[in-house]
């Protein structure tokens, strides 16, 4: 046999296992359908941050979201020091506006929400197969595993960033097996630190979709520090596209 054939024959012999689906792939696309929501909502959100030595701060927003176009705008209700100020995200566009300057200053996406542990990205519309591919170990293969968290049997497998313009370029999640829905994640810095783990706790149906409710967002890299997320009053229906510019945002804080 020459070596043009040996080749081929090899070739032909790795092809089944060099095609072989991805086991993760559909699980991403199942996430970020489900995280696409059918109409435009309107909820009451209230952050509860705790900090080490700094005790509990709560505050208080209006949330508005209009998937067509990857908008949402975060207009802050309490506490009073803060009453006023928001977030205005329009695709690629992410805004903070201050009300005591009365200006808008362009963020990135991982912008901290009100100084908590929650981020801009946390409540944007999520696509996962953008952002993030299926990370593989020394053996070519994902980094894919059965397991069980508490009871619930779940997949847990690892992502690596397709794009830089992320919080944490390394992922680990922990969803469930029969939803697809995503119950922990763990957030890693480039040099393999664990920066943040988040819980899942509560969902709730809207239009066939599944809505994180209660998210606990735990900071490793400043032991102490925590935010939980609670999301009431959902009401979903077509929101008015003034409600996603800077003067609708503005004009809430006169």
């Amino acid at each position: 046999m020459n070596k043009t054939a040996a080749a081929l024959l090899v070739l032909a012999l790795a092809a089944p296992g060099l095609a072989a689906e991805s086991r993760v792939a559909p699980i991403l696309r199942a996430i970020d359908n489900n995280y696409r929501l059918k109409r435009d909502i309107r909820a009451d959100v209230t952050l509860t941050q705790q900090k080490a030595g700094q005790g509990t701060k709560i505050i208080q927003m209006a949330y508005y979201r209009r998937d067509s176009d990857d908008a949402f705008l975060i207009a802050i209700r309490a506490p009073e020091n803060e009453k006023g100020n928001g977030y205005l995200r329009v695709g690629d566009n992410f805004w903070m506006y201050r009300k005591n300057t009365r200006t808008f200053q362009h963020v990135n996406r991982d912008e901290s929400i009100a100084g908590t542990d929650a981020r801009g990205d946390d409540f944007e519309t999520r696509k996962l197969e953008e952002l993030y591919a299926p990370a593989l170990g020394p053996d070519g293969r994902e980094l894919f595993a059965e397991e069980t968290l508490g009871k619930v049997p779940v997949y847990r497998f690892e992502l690596r960033a397709r794009v830089t313009d992320v919080d944490y370029p390394r992922q680990v999640y922990w969803v469930r097996r029969d939803n697809s829905l995503m119950l922990k994640q763990e957030s890693y810095s480039g040099s393999g630190t664990l920066m943040q783990t988040a819980y899942f706790l509560k969902f709730t149906e809207v239009d066939g979709r599944f809505v994180p409710v209660k998210q606990l967002y735990i900071d490793e890299f400043e032991k102490g520090n925590r935010t939980v997320v609670d999301i009431a009053s959902i009401v979903p229906g077509k929101l008015d596209d003034n409600i996603f510019t800077k003067a609708w945002l503005e004009n809430l804080s006169k």
